[in-house]
C-alpha cells in the first residue's frame, strides 16, 4: 500500500489528497501525513492556498474506533487540528461522499469547507457513547446555530450539503470536478484578499439566555436518553461553547471525551458496532461464494407478517407476489400494506410518487402457481408444521429450478421443512421479526443441508432489506426465542412467587429493556406462546406444567388485540392498564400451586431474567447454534429490545463477571423450581479463568 496521504501543488495551491480507503479513515499514518502536508505547504512560499481533499466517495469516516482501546499515537486528531489553527495560509476543506466524526472536525479546522453535491455532513460519535473529541463541540456552534447544532451532535445524524451551506456549515457547493472546483475556489478566496478565516475564532452562533436553553436542553436530554451518559456530557461541552473562551470549552470537551472512552457504555456500543459488522463473516464459507439472482421474490401468506415482508423487498425495488389462497385474506392484505405506506406519506416519512412505486412493485395472487418464476419464495403461513409441509411439498412441485426456498418460522425444525422436498440444498429458515417492514433482525437459519450459495444469497439479500442478518444453525427457537423461552419462563415463575406483571416489566424497563416482558406477550398475542408451549409439550412427551400463562389465554387474555391480557387495554387503545381480574387469577392459581407469596426485590427481577437469556445463550454458543457470542448480542441487540448500551446479554455477563453470574444461577438453582436451572458447561468452565464469551480476560 502506498502513502495514505499524498501532497502536490496546483497554481499556487497545495493540495493533500487522503488516500486510505474505503472511508479515508483518520488513523495515525494519516493523521501524521496531514501534519507534514500542511507544514510542507506552509514552508513553501509559492503556496498560497492549501486544500484537505479525500476521494469522491469519502472525505473521512472519522477515526479508528479499535484505537480507543490502544494507546495512543501522535499525533492526534487535536494535535492536526492545532496545526490548522496554526496556519498563516488559506486552508480549504473539499468534502466528496461524507465527512463523518473525526473526518467532519477536520473539516471544521479549516477555514472553509466546499462540497459536492448530496455529500452527507455529521457527528456521529454519540452512537457509540461518545462525544466529538476534537474540537466538534466547540468549532460546530461556531459555523451553525447552537440549536441545529445540537441537534446534529445529539442525535448523530447527517446533513446533507445543501442544508449544511443553509446552515452555515458548508460556504460552497461543487457541481462539477471537485479538486478542479476547489483549487477554483480557493484561487477566487485569494483574489477577493481573503486570508485564514480560523473557525476557532468565530464567535459562538447562540442568542438568548445560556443558563434556561441549557438547562430546557438538559431536561430534555436525560428524558430522553436514559442510561446513555454522553448527550448530557455533548450539553455540558455545549454550553461551554457558549459561556467559555475556545481554549477553555476544548479542555472541557477533552475531558468529558475522556471520561466517555473509559465508560461502560460506550464500551457497551463500540462492542455492538464491531459485533454487527462481525455477524456477516461465516466461518467456513469462502468470501468470493458465488450468490444467486435475486431479481424476483414470492411471499406465501398475506397476514402481517407475510405483508411485511412483501414490504421488506418492495422497499428494496425487488418485485414481490403476495400470495394466499383466497381472495378475501388476500385483499386484507393488500389493504394493510397500503394503509402502512399511506402513515408513513401522513407522517411526512414517505413520499406519495415512492409509496406508488413501491405499491407497484406488489403483485396480490390467488393460489401457489404464482410463485413459480420467483428466485425466492418465503413462507410465511400459520406456525404449524402440518401446515408448513403442505406448503413446502407443493412448492417443490411449482418453483422453478434454483429458486431458494425459505420459511418464516420462528421456532419449527427447518430440517423437517426440508425433507418435505427434493430439493433441501435451497432450503433454509429467514425469520423475520413483526413488523418485518421496520424490524432489523433476520435470522437466517442454515438447515443441515442448506447449499454454501443459498446461504450467501440469504446474508447478501439481509442487507439489501436493511436488515441485520445473524446466521443461526437448527434447534427449536433458533438463536433469540429459544433463549426467550428461559427468560419468559422466569418472568411467569416470579409472578407464581409474588411479583406482578408491572413490577417484573417496570424492573426490566428500569434495566433498559425496550418493553417488559408482559407487555411484550400482550403485544405479540398470548396465544401465540400458548401454541408453542403446548407444541413442544407433545414433542418432548410430558404433560404441561400448571401454567398462568395458560390460564390466561383459557379465559380468552390474548393481550391487544382482544383488550384483555396481562393487562387491559381502553377501546382502540395500547396503554397497558392493570386488571384487578389478572391479580384475582394470579392470587388463585398461587393457592393451588400451593406457592407462598412473597415480596421480591427488582434485582432479582433482572437478574433472574437476563442470566437466563445468558445461560442459555452459553449453551447455544457451546453447541454451534451460534456462531460466536457477538451474533448473539446481536440478534438481541436487533430484534428483542435489549439495551444497545449494555452491550447484549452475553457482552453484559462479561461486565458482570461470569464468576457472578455463575454464583447467582446456583442460588437460583436453590430456590422456587430450581430445577428449571442448570449452568451451561461453558459458563462454568469460562467463570473458572475470569474469562469473558469474547475469549478474553475480563477487564477490572
Amino acid at each position: 500500500m502506498g502513502d495514505p496521504v499524498r501532497y502536490e501543488v496546483r497554481g499556487g495551491v497545495a493540495v493533500i489528497t487522503l488516500d486510505s480507503p474505503p472511508v479515508n479513515g483518520l488513523g495515525n499514518a494519516v493523521r501524521a501525513g496531514i501534519v507534514r502536508g500542511l507544514q510542507q505547504a506552509e514552508q513553501d512560499a509559492a503556496v498560497r492556498a492549501i486544500v484537505v481533499i479525500g476521494s469522491a466517495k469519502a472525505f473521512s469516516g472519522g477515526a479508528d474506533i479499535r484505537e480507543f482501546n490502544q494507546p495512543p499515537q501522535a499525533p492526534l486528531l487535536p494535535d492536526v487540528n492545532d496545526e490548522q489553527d496554526r496556519a498563516g495560509k488559506l486552508l480549504l476543506a473539499a468534502i466528496g461522499g461524507f465527512a463523518l466524526g473525526g473526518g467532519l472536525e477536520l473539516a471544521l479546522a479549516c477555514h472553509y469547507r466546499i462540497a459536492a453535491p448530496g455529500a452527507q455532513l455529521g457527528l456521529p460519535e454519540v452512537k457509540l457513547g461518545l462525544l466529538p473529541g476534537s474540537g466538534g463541540t466547540q468549532r460546530l456552534p461556531r459555523l451553525v446555530p447552537m440549536a441545529e447544532a445540537a441537534q446534529m451532535m445529539l442525535t448523530g445524524q447527517p446533513v446533507d450539503a445543501e442544508a449544511a451551506a443553509a446552515l452555515g456549515l458548508v460556504d460552497a457547493i461543487c457541481p462539477g470536478a471537485l479538486l478542479e472546483g476547489a483549487v477554483e475556489f480557493a484561487q477566487r478566496l485569494l483574489g477577493d484578499g481573503k486570508g485564514p478565516r480560523r473557525t476557532s475564532a468565530l464567535p459562538v452562533r447562540f442568542e438568548g439566555e445560556a443558563t434556561p436553553f441549557f438547562a430546557a436542553l438538559r431536561e430534555k436530554v436525560g428524558r430522553d436518553f436514559r442510561g446513555y451518559p454522553a448527550p448530557l456530557e455533548i450539553v455540558s461541552c455545549l454550553e461551554a461553547a457558549a459561556t467559555l473562551p475556545f481554549a477553555r470549552g476544548r479542555e472541557v470537551e477533552r475531558a468529558g471525551f475522556l471520561r466517555l472512552v473509559a465508560s461502560p457504555e460506550s464500551k457497551a456500543l463500540r462492542h455492538a458496532f464491531f459485533a454487527e459488522r462481525e455477524a456477516g463473516k461465516i466461518p467456513g464459507l469462502a468470501e468470493d461464494t458465488p450468490p444467486r439472482k435475486i431479481e424476483r421474490a414470492a411471499v406465501i401468506g398475506a397476514g402481517t407478517m407475510g405483508g411485511g415482508i412483501a414490504m421488506s423487498f418492495a422497499d428494496a425495488g425487488i418485485p414481490v407476489t403476495l400470495i394466499e389462497a383466497d381472495a378475501e385474506p388476500l385483499e386484507r392484505g393488500r389493504a394493510r400494506i397500503a394503509k402502512n405506506y399511506a402513515g408513513s406519506v401522513a407522517k411526512g416519512r414517505l413520499g406519495q410518487a415512492e409509496m406508488d412505486r413501491r405499491l407497484a412493485l406488489i403483485t396480490p395472487a390467488v393460489g401457489l402457481a404464482a410463485a413459480s418464476e420467483a428466485d425466492i419464495v418465503v413462507e410465511a403461513v400459520f406456525e404449524q408444521m402440518d401446515v408448513k409441509l403442505e406448503v413446502f411439498r407443493a412448492l417443490d412441485a411449482i418453483a422453478r429450478p434454483g429458486a431458494i426456498l425459505a420459511t418464516n418460522t420462528s421456532t419449527l425444525d427447518v430440517d423437517v421443512i426440508a425433507a418435505a422436498t427434493g430439493r433441501p440444498r435451497d432450503v433454509l429458515g429467514t425469520h423475520f421479526f413483526s413488523p418485518a417492514n421496520v424490524m432489523r433482525l433476520l435470522e437466517v437459519v442454515r438447515g443441515e443441508a442448506t447449499a454454501d450459495d443459498v446461504l450467501a444469497t440469504a446474508m447478501k439479500l439481509g442487507k439489501r432489506l436493511k436488515k441485520v442478518a445473524v446466521v443461526s444453525g437448527v434447534c427449536d427457537g433458533f438463536i433469540g426465542n429459544r433463549m426467550l423461552e428461559k427468560y419468559s419462563q422466569q418472568a411467569l415463575l416470579l409472578l407464581d412467587e409474588g411479583a406482578s406483571p408491572q413490577q417484573v416489566d417496570a424492573a426490566l424497563r428500569q434495566f433498559g429493556m425496550a418493553m417488559g416482558p408482559f407487555a411484550v406477550f400482550d403485544l405479540a398475542g398470548n396465544d401465540i406462546g400458548w401454541e408453542i408451549r403446548k407444541r413442544r409439550a407433545r414433542e418432548r412427551g410430558v404433560a404441561a406444567a400448571p401454567n398462568v400463562a395458560d390460564a390466561l389465554c383459557e379465559q380468552g387474555r390474548f393481550g391487544q388485540k382482544t383488550g384483555r391480557g396481562w393487562y387491559r387495554y381502553e377501546e382502540g387503545g395500547r396503554q397497558p392498564l392493570p386488571d384487578p381480574e389478572v391479580d384475582a387469577l394470579l392470587a388463585e392459581h398461587r393457592r393451588r400451586s400451593g406457592v407462598q407469596p412473597r415480596a421480591i426485590a427488582d434485582q432479582e427481577i433482572v437478574e433472574r431474567c437476563v442470566y437466563a437469556l445468558v445461560n442459555e445463550g452459553a449453551a447455544i454458543l457451546e453447541e454451534g447454534i451460534a456462531q460466536r457470542s457477538s451474533d448473539i448480542d446481536v440478534v438481541y441487540l436487533s430484534g428483542y429490545g435489549f439495551p444497545p448500551f449494555r452491550g447484549g446479554p452475553m457482552f453484559y455477563a462479561g461486565t458482570v463477571g461470569l464468576a457472578r453470574v455463575l454464583e447467582a444461577v446456583e442460588r437460583f438453582r436453590a430456590g422456587h423450581r430450581g430445577d428449571l436451572w442448570t449452568p451451561a458447561p461453558l459458563l462454568r468452565r469460562l467463570a473458572s479463568t475470569n474469562a469473558t464469551f469474547e475469549g478474553g480476560s475480563r477487564q477490572a
